[in-house]
């Protein structure tokens, strides 16, 4: 026969050395049938050489029984290879994913006509045998209903496709991973905790099975929730505006669908013994189901900062007691503090320098603390300015540009202050401020500064003055001013700079 040739040994032998190479190049993960592949290569090699040899030393007994062993291995050596090329090279790389068990059928249909053709060689009935095997199988089948339905099951997964691999499911236990494999007898589903399930295919057949993220017609992604609480006395409303308002902003948080957006709804008041707050919950699409608890873990960080800013605390379990030994005295202290340390805030802005000291404490008390997340916009190219933000840690990046493309050109780091122009002239922001760290700073309203300016109007020639040192400052840098120029400038913005302050405040 063609096959027990040094040649055609030799020829396979090259076959089995590339598609294994090119199986580890392209699919490391598949190497438990080429190492299957290896060993039928290996016998079918050795009865070629022994072949070789019974020629020459005239083995005539031996070599009829060796020669059909090699048909058999080398055959089988030819169609696993095949199979190999097209289902696991071939295939994957034009797209397409055909059910495993097409390879398996078609393996094992050749491998029962290589024997019974193998069989005959050695003048074996083949009849006999096919009706024997149907009483024996018979038998079989009664007693391994078990392993019949599992297999069958696997059988059935894979052709009707209603679970492939790379779906995340959820069984009735409730415990949720990722196909990964589709066996004959069971299904590997690897879950987010590192373990690997094994379930029996006729389990998955008989049981109700949630595809996690999969809707007909629309992209992956999997509804989730956060939820939280906060005194019931707060108006609903608000909290839900200022909740969706956060998550809606962006930039968008990683793993969340655009649509449908992140919504926050309100789900109870005072129920389950929940006396003292109203019931919350975030609601959010996650695109990358293996990403659930770290996506979760960016929407509280956001939805803590938006409700902090607010003033709007998360509640506290009214059975519970505090204690507090606090008195006036010890209160005074302690905002007479909080009071100093917002002075010396305000007083490392250049252009409040103005102010005394009584109006430097008045400013003090109308400071806002707030909070902005990593991530988060402090200001936005365009918005109308009201308030001037005055950074105390953390540091942020500069964006300026168009809404469909924005250029980072700077970074700023605290202690430092934002948004002057648009506080003493109500010009809208020139740039959009992007939290890099989490950003803690105080807010002045234009509306608490007005107060002193109404009351010593003459401040604000000397404001504009330094507004326009600082403004000329930058483009001397960039235009490369000599003194002559660089105050002559200053004079120019001064002047227009107490224009649109005098007008701006209604001091004309």
């Amino acid at each position: 026969m063609i096959l027990t040739t040094m040649f055609t040994a030799s020829i396979i032998s090259v076959a089995f050395l590339i598609t294994a190479a090119l199986l580890r190049a392209f699919s490391p993960g598949n190497n438990t049938q080429i190492k299957r592949v290896a060993y039928f290569c290996l016998i079918y090699l050795l009865t070629v050489v022994f072949l070789q040899f019974s020629e020459i030393y005239a083995w005539s007994e031996a070599s009829n029984t060796v020669d059909n062993i090699a048909f058999l291995t080398g055959w089988i050596t030819i169609i696993e290879l095949s199979l190999i090329l097209l289902f696991k090279l071939a295939l994957p790389k034009l797209g397409q994913h055909p059910p495993s068990i097409i390879a398996d059928l078609f393996l094992g249909i050749s491998i029962i006509i290589l024997i019974a053709l193998t069989l005959r060689n050695f003048g074996v009935d083949t009849a006999s045998i096919v009706t024997t095997s149907a009483v024996v199988t018979g038998i079989l089948a009664i007693g391994l209903q078990a392993t019949l339905g599992n297999i069958i099951g696997g059988v059935a997964l894979q052709l009707d496709r209603s679970i492939k691999i790379g779906d995340w499911i959820q069984l009735e236990n409730g415990k949720q991973g990722k196909v990964q494999e589709i066996r004959w007898r069971h299904t590997v589903i690897q879950t987010r905790d590192w373990d690997t399930i094994i379930v029996p295919n006729s389990s998955l057949l008989s049981a109700n099975i949630i595809i996690l993220g999969k809707r007909v017609g629309e992209p992956l992604q999997h509804r989730m929730w956060v939820y939280f609480n906060v005194d019931f006395r707060t108006n609903p409303s608000h909290v839900i505006e200022i909740v969706q308002k956060a998550l809606q902003a962006p930039p968008e948080i990683l793993n969340v669908a655009k649509t449908p957006p992140p919504n926050c709804i309100c789900l109870d008041f005072s129920g389950d013994n929940r006396d003292s707050y109203a019931h919350y919950a975030v609601r959010y699409w996650l695109t990358e189901i293996n990403d659930d608890d770290p996506t979760s873990s960016l929407i509280r960080r956001r939805l803590y900062a938006a409700l902090q800013r607010a003033n709007i605390p998360l509640a506290i379990p009214a059975s519970q007691l505090f204690i507090d030994n606090d008195n006036n005295e010890r209160r005074k202290r302690k905002d007479q503090k909080n009071i100093e340390k917002r002075v010396e805030a305000l007083k490392e802005i250049g252009f409040l320098k103005v102010l005394t000291e009584q109006e430097y404490m008045q400013l003090a008390k109308s400071l806002q603390p707030v909070l902005y997340t990593q991530g988060e916009n402090i200001m936005i190219q365009n918005d109308q300015a009201d308030w001037l933000y005055i950074l105390t840690e953390g540091s942020a990046e500069v964006w300026v540009g168009s809404a469909k493309k924005q250029s980072k050109v700077a970074d700023i780091t605290a202690p430092t202050f934002i948004g002057e122009m648009g506080l003493m002239t109500g010009a809208p922001r020139s740039a959009t401020i992007v939290a890099s760290t989490d950003v803690y700073c105080y807010r002045l309203h234009r509306n608490d500064f007005q107060e002193i300016i109404t009351k010593r109007p003459s401040m604000i020639e000397q404001i504009s003055t330094v507004l326009a040192k600082r403004e000329v400052e930058t483009q001397t840098i960039k235009e490369r001013l000599n003194k002559d120029a660089k105050n002559q400038k200053i004079d120019e913005i001064s002047v227009h700079l107490l224009t649109k302050m005098s007008a701006f405040f209604g001091l004309d």
